[in-house]
């Protein structure tokens, strides 16, 4: 590093803060958050923060730090994880640990999901902290562990057990959202505003035993085959809910003079949504989520023997739940989809937020207005879960908001969790000055 690197604060550095992230495997399972949690105290409490680390397993903490403000505002929450997915079975073109900047992209696993938000985030807090900013409210800042495995020992400890950290906190940041997405030559950044919930469920199927020399029709097997083809060839309802309503609603006025804004009118219309989505090319994985309760058969046991075939099958879903939808809807629609032959049963179920508080949303949505003129911001449904679930049981509305300007081609969910994972440089920066202005803009 050059000595101009050495004297220029740490807080104008983000992707020393991300690299230096990365290079700490926090794969979950097992996690061993440790060492990358204790990383960032120490930069914390050289800056003069006070810290604490909690949490139910030694090699497993989580960080909390608070920035006092003039205290005209409720406490903001910064939330981020620092544990990641696996990378095994996975070819990178270069090592997911090593943290490497290459042409001005810093590559491994956690850029994206989501060390790189983390950094983002120490950097926002940093510079306040450094610069002495008088904030409208504090700011609280915690990096959590587990979050890819369920959050037992980060956020859901955290909420479960030292609530009190986080009194009156009305309005949180954290992943996914902000970053673009490009429809027609549009930029559109979205914020996230809800998220499904899991809804894991267990289907059996039975049906006749026997010898496995003798010819049989109908049985657990046949009904396997044909659950998988109706969930491969057909879809559960379609529900627009409020927010994918807003969003279509504002992606449609802005592409009116394309045949996709035209398409988007479409989705708005449940009777025509489905038949719809097939039209839309590469944008089709990024609204069919976010249209119908959806399930994916993910583990499957069933058999003993070779020559024995098996009287009962048993496969284990990844149903994720729309806002307002409980797991009766689903196992209901299932039904109707798959037939009545077939049991279903709850494995697990989270409720989370209904509806959003928008009470920060114009303000976030200015902040990146101001910083990218050409972006169009509006809001969106995360299709899958984040921690934010957990601190919504504390009232605390969650935004997806780490903002991240990135070309045209980039997709962004395409890359989560996927070899070569990696992120811009200058994304890093956009990102970290956008929430710098968030905290700055912090309201009642």
């Amino acid at each position: 590093m050059s000595s101009t690197a050495k004297e220029t604060p740490l807080y104008q550095r983000p992707a020393e803060l991300l690299q230096n992230l990365i290079r700490f495997d926090t794969t979950n399972p097992p996690g061993n958050e440790a060492q990358c949690i204790a990383y960032i105290n120490k930069i914390l409490q050289e800056a003069g923060f006070e810290t604490k680390m909690l949490g139910s397993e030694t090699e497993r903490p989580n960080l909390i730090a608070r920035l006092p403000g003039r205290g005209e505002a409720p406490p903001l929450l910064l939330q981020g994880h620092v544990d990641v997915v696996t990378t095994v079975n996975q070819h990178w073109q270069h090592a997911p640990f090593a943290g490497q900047n290459i042409d001005e992209y810093i590559w491994g696993r956690g850029t994206l999901d989501m060390k790189g938000g983390v950094a983002m985030m120490l950097a926002a807090l940093l510079r306040a902290k450094a610069e002495g900013i008088d904030l409208p409210g504090d700011v609280i800042f915690t990096a959590l562990s587990d979050e890819e495995a369920g959050g037992g020992c980060g956020a859901k400890y955290l909420v479960e057990h030292h609530a009190d950290l986080f009194k009156n906190v009305r309005y949180a940041l954290g992943e996914v959202g902000g970053f673009t997405s490009y429809i027609d030559g549009k930029k559109f950044y979205c914020i996230q505003v809800l998220e499904k919930q899991v809804c894991w469920l267990k289907a059996t199927l039975r049906g006749p035993g026997g010898h496995g020399s003798i010819p049989m029709h109908g049985g657990a097997t046949a009904k396997l085959g044909r659950l998988l083809q109706h969930l491969d060839q057909q879809r559960l309802p379609v529900h627009l809910t409020p927010v994918v309503s807003q969003m279509l609603t504002m992606m449609a006025s802005t592409l009116s003079s394309s045949p996709t804004g035209s398409r988007m009118q479409q989705l708005l219309d449940p009777s025509q949504a489905s038949a719809v989505l097939d039209q839309l090319g590469t944008y089709t994985h990024f609204f069919d989520p976010i249209l119908h309760n959806t399930v994916n058969v993910t583990i499957l046991h069933g058999g003993h023997k070779i020559n024995v075939i098996p009287s009962e099958i048993v496969l284990e879903m990844d149903g994720r739940l729309l806002p307002g939808y409980a797991p009766d809807d689903m196992i209901r629609e299932l039904h109707e989809l798959v037939g009545e032959d077939i049991e279903f049963e709850l494995i697990r179920y989270g409720k989370g937020r209904v509806e959003p508080n928008m009470g920060f949303f114009t303000t976030l949505a200015d902040i990146l207005h101001e910083a990218d003129p050409l972006g169009i911001v509006v809001p969106t449904l995360m299709p899958a879960v984040t921690d934010g679930r957990f601190f919504s049981e504390l009232g605390i509305q969650t935004y997806g908001f780490l903002p991240m300007d990135l070309y045209e081609g980039f997709d962004f969910l395409s890359a989560l969790h996927a070899a070569d994972e990696r992120i811009p440089v200058a994304a890093l920066n956009f990102g970290a000055n956008a929430l710098h202005e968030a905290l700055r803009r912090n309201k009642a």
